[in-house]
């Protein structure tokens, strides 16, 4: 019986372990945790949600929908589990990050064909079938293992700023968590419940502020102490991620444009819009607690309460967990890796996960799905075919090996990614839907190509 290691119990590892087990592979899944821990996990589970708990939008015919909807047609367990533990979030893909991490854990210790080792890896066999899925948050002994494995060459070495080290050829950027609150600390009486736009259930809670209260709050965010501040003054962020106080040192009104935006938030008090606001979306089944969205940050954990307690409604504030920041880890996926998520060198090898360039849960669970899939095949001797460039999951894997190697960043699923349309067509959605159609029909076709290859458990 082919056999199979998987380092790494994350999104991606877990999934990862899930599609191997279920076409007959035996697999080996090692995950650290809690024998030794990271600066942001809190758990041993499996699957643990660290920075946020939404899956993004569920809105048909957008980007993350048709990511989701691949992953539905080719068997996701995570996905599957994200349903059942879904939590209101108006149009987006919620989760109770506990419930979800619990039941991930129970169905992988469950399955007979995967043994679940918890002990730290810190060699690779490149002649083992195995799969790296160690997160952003890969230990120093992986990390100077999978340099190892990588060996740098010029083609590998980016030019950016913030690099790493000339004999690390794998890359790195900076990531921030976001706040959490009690809920019954909230102050209801000065928020109002909406969705913007109105679309899907008014699930969020938002806390509105006149240009006074925002000048107020603008004002001691920037004069807020970061944490270390002296060895975070050239940080390389993610742009899609950067801490309210970065945004922030970028003009006064950044924030309203960003994570406080106002459009389509209605306050049903006034009948106005307000002049910024700051969303809270519920974290789990309970509603006991609630995330700040967007507001991953770098300041020290007295002066976040200071700050955020500025914001209506958070003047008494409970936090059951404050703003961090963390190094994510990742490889330079163009210069290293195939379509199919193997290394040029090592192809026994793969990355998921955000370790080989995907940023975003959905993305992570995605690229497991898609490592175990082709593990699998390379172990039994099927067809380890790409999945189709038209498709999310073959613009996604696309980006992630054929960007610029010298100035690699990590990417979400966006329609960017896709390719253009043969006919231009100007209306947005209309485009947007015709893109997921012809995505959707290339998918199916490719799924049936490779067959399902699946046995029962």
């Amino acid at each position: 019986m082919a056999s199979i290691r998987i380092i790494g119990a994350g999104l991606a590892g877990s999934e990862a372990a899930w599609q191997c087990a279920r076409r007959g592979l035996e697999v080996e899944l090692f995950e650290m945790r809690p024998v030794r821990s990271t600066p942001a996990h809190q758990t041993g589970d499996f699957a643990e949600l660290v920075c946020s708990n939404s899956l993004k939008s569920d809105s048909e015919n957008t980007a993350p929908w048709l990511l989701k909807e691949e992953m539905r047609r080719a068997g996701s367990l995570l996905l599957e589990v994200a349903r059942e533990c879904a939590v209101p979030a108006g149009h987006a893909l919620a989760v109770d990050r506990v419930t979800f991490a619990a039941r991930v854990t129970e169905a992988i210790s469950k399955e007979p064909r995967i043994l679940v080792r918890r002990e730290e890896v810190a060699a690779i066999d490149e002649e083992c079938l195995t799969i790296i899925a160690t997160g952003p948050l890969t230990s120093e002994g992986l990390a100077s293992e999978i340099a190892r494995l990588s060996e740098a060459t010029e083609e590998s070495k980016p030019e950016r700023a913030g690099a790493p080290a000339p004999h690390n050829p794998h890359l790195y950027f900076y990531d921030s968590i976001s706040p959490i609150v009690e809920a019954d600390s909230i102050d209801m009486s000065r928020v109002y419940m909406a969705a913007r736009y109105d679309k899907g259930s008014a699930d969020y809670i938002n806390c509105p502020m006149t240009p006074e209260e925002y000048g107020s709050f603008y004002d001691a965010l920037l004069a807020a102490q970061s944490v270390e501040e002296r060895d975070w003054e050239k940080l390389n962020y993610f742009e899609s991620c950067l801490p309210i106080e970065e945004i922030a040192r970028r003009g006064r009104d950044t924030l309203r444009f960003g994570p406080m935006k106002p459009v389509g938030l209605i306050n049903p008090r006034t009948g106005r819009m307000p002049y910024a606001v700051v969303q809270l979306r519920q974290e789990n089944l309970r509603a006991d607690s609630y995330n700040l969205v967007g507001f991953q940050n770098h300041l020290k954990f007295g002066e976040q309460a200071r700050v955020l307690r500025l914001i209506p409604g958070l003047e008494n504030a409970r936090f059951l967990r404050y703003g961090q920041i963390h190094r994510n880890t990742y490889i330079n996926a163009p210069a290293l890796l195939r379509e199919t998520l193997q290394m040029k060198v090592h192809p026994r090898v793969f990355f998921a996960g955000q370790i080989c360039g995907v940023e975003g849960y959905v993305e992570s669970i995605a690229t497991g799905l898609l490592a175990g899939m082709h593990a699998s095949a390379l172990a039994s001797g099927g067809e380890m075919a790409p999945a189709p460039r038209a498709s999310a999951f073959g613009s996604l894997t696309h980006y992630v090996t054929h960007a610029d190697a010298r100035n690699f960043q990590p990417a979400n699923i966006t329609f960017d990614l896709l390719p253009p349309l043969e006919k231009k067509i100007r209306d947005r959605k209309e485009r947007h839907r015709v893109q997921c159609e012809l995505a959707l029909r290339e998918f199916d076709r490719w799924i049936e190509s490779i067959g399902a290859t699946t046995v029962k458990a």
